[in-house]
Parts: structure tokens; sequence; C-alpha cells
């Protein structure tokens, strides 16, 4: 089919240029970011394609609706709040960004992890205090150390690239084979977990990865680590990581993505009592705490558009 041809409903707000760029190609844009999914489930047969980021879950109901739906863009890196193998067997498209915020994803790690070790914001806080703390703010250095990555595709690989200048040695797990790279040598789960002073996680969430970092997790490694979380808070069991920094068996915790966070990843939970493994969070001095940012730059904005542009546009060359 033709780009004059293809009807695609906006579901959620992006870089002006996603919108731009699909209309001088052709496309025939619609922007609805109001209704409801099950408004929007009402008229989806209209349409051939859906540009969404994360407002609703794209699920077996919505895709029974969408006759004539051809491709579904994600502009993120997962595809987890779609039901990806309906999709599939319904023949409908899946496009997603990951090129687009991987360097800004790579950055924020390496940010976290140097303000982890070296206590910055503690003790930036200490010196707005009043208080002149030097030898309780003492940091570690990063060089000669072992960082271990789990989950070597676009995330881990740029978080590997910026580690080069460190003088560090930088080990990568996947489930899939012969990935390492010049920037980390690929080994065994067992072996990373004997090796690293430093833990990121760059997995997606699926079932085999949902509450994967738990106690059992954490006691397999040999030393005490630092942990950085820039993939998906369900990865992790938030109970077990505050035990684990309790006791001291993780150094500190740099966590941009919480396992309280909604599927929109726009808020998190709204109960009037948080949980007390959150609550530990929010005092503790070797926590950092984001709002799922790490890949939410001004550039990375418009690297993910461009990026699903591209990918829309190769569809229908």
């Amino acid at each position: 089919m033709k780009p004059e041809t293809i009807k695609i409903i906006h579901i959620d707000s992006n870089h002006p240029l996603l919108w731009n760029q699909l209309e001088e190609a052709g496309f025939q844009n619609e922007a609805d970011f109001i209704s409801t999914k099950e408004e929007i489930e009402a008229k989806i047969h209209n349409y051939h394609g859906v540009v969404i980021r994360s407002r609703f879950k794209i699920d077996k109901t919505f895709l029974d609706k969408a006759t004539n739906l051809q491709f579904i863009a994600r502009v993120g890196a997962g595809l987890e709040s779609i039901d990806c193998d309906y999709a599939t067997e319904k023949k409908v498209h899946l496009i997603a960004a990951p090129e687009g915020n991987r360097n800004a994803v790579g950055e924020h790690a390496v940010g976290m992890l140097l303000s982890l070790m070296n206590k910055l914001n503690r003790a930036d806080r200490l010196v707005r205090d009043g208080k002149w703390v030097r030898e309780g703010n003492r940091g570690f250095e990063l060089e000669h150390k072992t960082v271990g990555i789990i989950g070597y595709g676009n995330m881990g690989k740029s978080f590997a690239k910026k580690l080069r200048g460190f003088d560090v040695t930088v080990l990568c797990h996947d489930i899939l084979p012969n990935i390492g790279d010049e920037n980390a040598t690929q080994v065994s789960l067992e072996e990373l977990q004997q090796k690293a002073d430093v833990l990121s996680l760059h997995l997606p969430w699926t079932p085999e990865t949902d509450k994967m970092i738990n106690t059992n997790f954490i006691n397999a490694f040999a030393k005490p680590f630092w942990l950085i979380n820039t993939s998906r808070g369900k990865n992790v069991v938030t109970a077990d990581i505050v035990t684990a920094l309790q006791s001291g068996k993780i150094h500190g915790a740099g966590l941009d993505v919480l396992e309280y966070e909604k599927l929109s990843f726009e808020n998190l939970f709204i109960d009037s009592e948080k949980p007390a493994a959150f609550e530990y969070l929010l005092q503790a001095e070797n926590v950092l705490l984001t709002p799922h940012i790490a890949g939410w730059t001004y550039e990375s904005h418009e690297k993910l558009a461009q990026t699903i542009v591209d990918k829309i546009k190769k569809k229908y060359e």
C-alpha cells in the first residue's frame, strides 16, 4: 500500500517531527490524546497504524477490534505494553525505537554510578545544611573495578561503551550467545556473580526477568556490589534490595525505575500508604532515585521520533 492510503492514529503526543515527517511522506495522521481505551477501540478499525508511548496496554481486545491494523509503533525502547505474540499472530508489524534513547540511558547509568560511588548527593545535601564533612564522604574509584552488565542489547552496549575510559573490566551476560564485543566480555551468570563489583541491569520486563533480582540472586554474588537499574522496576524485588542494602551486600543502589510504577510509566501508585521498602529507599543515603528518565533527554526525544518515522517509512517503501 502507498503512504497516501495509510491512516495512522497517534494516541500519545511526541516530538513534532514525527507527525510532520509522516505527513510530508503522504501518510494520513489523526490524533486522539483524550479518549479512553474503550473509545479508541470503538474506532480503531478505521486505522492502519497506531503510534503510542505507554498510555494504555494494547491487548487482545484492542487487537481484535483493530481489523485493519498493519503496524503498532511504540515511541520507546520496549514493547511490554503490547501483547506481542497475539499481534504477531494477527500479522501486525511491531516497531520500537531502542536506538533512539540508548545513548541517554548509557550516560544516565554512568552518572548514577559515579554519584553513588562518590557520595555526591549526600555530600551536596550536607554542605547545603552547613556541614563540612570530608571523611564521612570519602568515595570509591571506579578504576580497576569489574562491572557486570545483564542484558547486552542497545542499552547495555551503550553503557559498556561509556565505560571505556575508566580502566575497568566489563563483563556481560545475555540470553543470546556470541554478542560480546570490544567493550565487554560475555560470560555465564555464575562468572559475572563471582567477579562483579558493579551490576547494571539492561533487561526487558518478561516472564523470565520478572522479580529476577531477589535475595537468592543477590546472595549469589561473591562480593558486595553497587546496583544500577535503568531497565524495568518489576525486574527487582524492592524488599530484597532493601535487605541487601541494610546488610551491606549492596553498597548502594541507583534506581531509575521502581517496582511500583504504573504500566504507563507516568505515575507511582496512588495508595495512601507507601510500602515499607519504598519508605526505606526514600530515606537511605546510599540510594539514588530518578523518575524513569534515563532515556528522557531533549536529544532522545527527537531521536526516538526520528527512529519511528524512519521505520514506518521503510515499511511502505
